[in-house]
């Protein structure tokens, strides 16, 4: 009878991945946010008050922290915050890359626009609006902070990710909207360490693009024509936030 609900029982017989990691105190981020960054689930009203008998909690946490969004601003002066996106921005086709198999051969392995270019060949070509990500399978050495950055003995990291040349193939030749990735940066660590600075991020939101990091579960989603959903707390002037992030896949 109604056209919405309807649509909704249709969409709940498809499979439904949460695309983003549970959050605690020990969660990762960035290691250059200084310690005492997050305090999560601190009771500051509890139960047995007279007042009101329940329960009330603060959280404390930098805008990259664990699964998150990142917005124009967080690199880009004057860039866009996290106001400047409504709800209907944030829903998109889902294309998921696979880079997982040369990721165990190298853990250096930055995705190439052949890879990319290799996906369109299989799948079809990368739709106007995409939200691209790339699945190397790094999500599932969550929640070791060194196990994600995957640390050297003089603490430099060894981490896949993306090539400045594929991204700009995503942007420039397919228009995708945002990307998305498994690991803590954008930049896989060897050019990043070989640039002097996380080149590639810089490039995704100097395009006004957004990105979401530490994402987990891509090896559920079907590699194309599947929908992803990024949320997060309407908070304004944000340069970044946690993000609730969902798959409905085939």
């Amino acid at each position: 009878m109604y056209e919405l609900w309807n649509a909704l029982e249709k969409a709940r017989q498809y499979r439904w991945v949460d695309l983003s990691h549970s959050l605690n105190n020990d969660s990762p981020y960035w290691a250059g946010i200084p310690d005492g960054s997050v305090e999560l689930s601190k009771t500051v009203y509890d139960w047995g008050n007279p007042m009101l008998d329940c329960l009330i909690q603060t959280f404390k946490f930098p805008g990259q922290f664990g699964t998150h969004i990142d917005f124009p601003g967080h690199f880009v002066p004057d860039g866009k915050l996290s106001q400047a996106y409504g709800v209907q921005q944030l829903v998109f086709p889902l294309c998921v890359v696979d880079v997982s198999e040369k990721v165990k051969e190298d853990v250096h392995y930055a995705v190439t626009m052949q890879d990319i270019q290799d996906y369109e060949a299989k799948y079809g070509p990368i739709p106007d609006g995409a939200f691209v990500a790339l699945r190397t399978d790094w999500g599932q050495r969550w929640p070791s902070m060194d196990a994600l950055s995957n640390f050297d003995a003089e603490g430099g990291e060894h981490c896949p990710g993306w090539s400045m040349e594929a991204l700009k193939y995503l942007y420039e030749v397919r228009s995708a909207a945002a990307n998305g990735h498994e690991t803590i940066d954008t930049d896989a660590s060897a050019l990043a360490a070989a640039a002097g600075d996380l080149a590639c991020e810089r490039y995704v939101l100097a395009q006004g693009k957004l990105q979401v990091e530490l994402l987990c579960n891509l090896d559920q989603v079907a590699p194309a024509g599947a929908v992803v959903v990024v949320s997060y707390p309407n908070i304004e002037g944000a340069t970044g936030l946690p993000a609730r992030v969902w798959a409905i896949t085939p």
